[in-house]
């Protein structure tokens, strides 16, 4: 009798379910199947640190895409387009035929493509707009939040009144070709030109007729360099008639 009760609960009894939560991934982020041997990358795949280059995980199919990298500390990086034939071990774009970067080596800004490479004219940076994202609570994957603001400035500026100066009146910089920590670097393809943007304003050093197909986002980074991938929630206009990668439909 006991064993057909036992029979019959065992068959009958549901043990509880246990929900297991999960953090999403982003759609489209740094591919970790496509990245130099040396690369880190952190905060969902949205940060990129060591030395090396890491592409993104969708190319740019679309007639125009724009991007935006944060850069959360100096070093050498570069920022643009490349294929899968890239040589993601360097820690610099541009040295081959498979990539269009913007490059900075912490004394100046140029673009490089097949190893020739063209310094960028002094530009006025822009303050950072007290509503940008950037002081708002809820910030894009992978950035600085308003918690860590403190701390990051405090070690920069040495008091708390530079950092109360900073938030009121916005991040301002003086008339250089040094992208800076903190600055943004926009990136916009039209399958025409390729044009690179710092903190809002092109640099009108466009890449020109580029002949390659599959083309995607690439990070490099060496020196100490930690950048971030923007790829929604910008945090400066976008250029008119473009938008944000999306991925191709047949992949949906």
């Amino acid at each position: 009798m006991f064993c057909c009760l036992r029979t019959c609960l065992n068959g009958n009894v549901h043990k509880p379910s246990v929900s297991v939560s999960r953090v999403k991934e982003p759609e489209i982020h740094l591919d970790a199947s496509h990245m130099g041997a040396d690369v880190i990358l952190l905060s969902n795949y949205l940060r990129i640190t060591g030395t090396g280059g890491a592409l993104a995980t969708a190319p740019l199919v679309q007639s125009k895409s724009y991007f935006e990298a944060k850069i959360q500390q100096r070093g050498n990086w570069s920022i643009g387009l490349a294929t899968r034939r890239t040589d993601l071990s360097r820690k610099e774009g541009g040295t081959d035929r498979e990539s269009w970067c913007l490059c900075s080596d912490n004394i100046t800004l140029i673009t490089r493509h097949n190893n020739e490479a063209n310094e960028c004219e002094p530009v006025r940076k822009q303050p950072i707009p007290p509503n940008n994202s950037l002081f708002n609570e809820s910030t894009a994957p992978g950035l600085i939040g308003i918690e860590d603001l403190n701390e990051d400035l405090l070690l920069t500026t040495g008091s708390l009144e530079a950092l109360d100066s900073e938030l009121t009146n916005g991040l301002c910089h003086d008339s250089t070709n040094i992208a800076d920590e903190g600055d943004v670097i926009g990136v916009a393809f039209d399958h025409i030109e390729l044009n690179f943007y710092l903190n809002g304003n092109n640099l009108e050093v466009p890449f020109r007729n580029i002949k390659a197909s599959n083309l995607f986002p690439v990070i490099y980074v060496g020196n100490g360099a930690i950048v971030d991938i923007i790829l929604d929630n910008f945090l400066y206009p976008i250029p008119a008639g473009f938008e944000r990668i999306m991925l191709e439909q047949s992949l949906l």
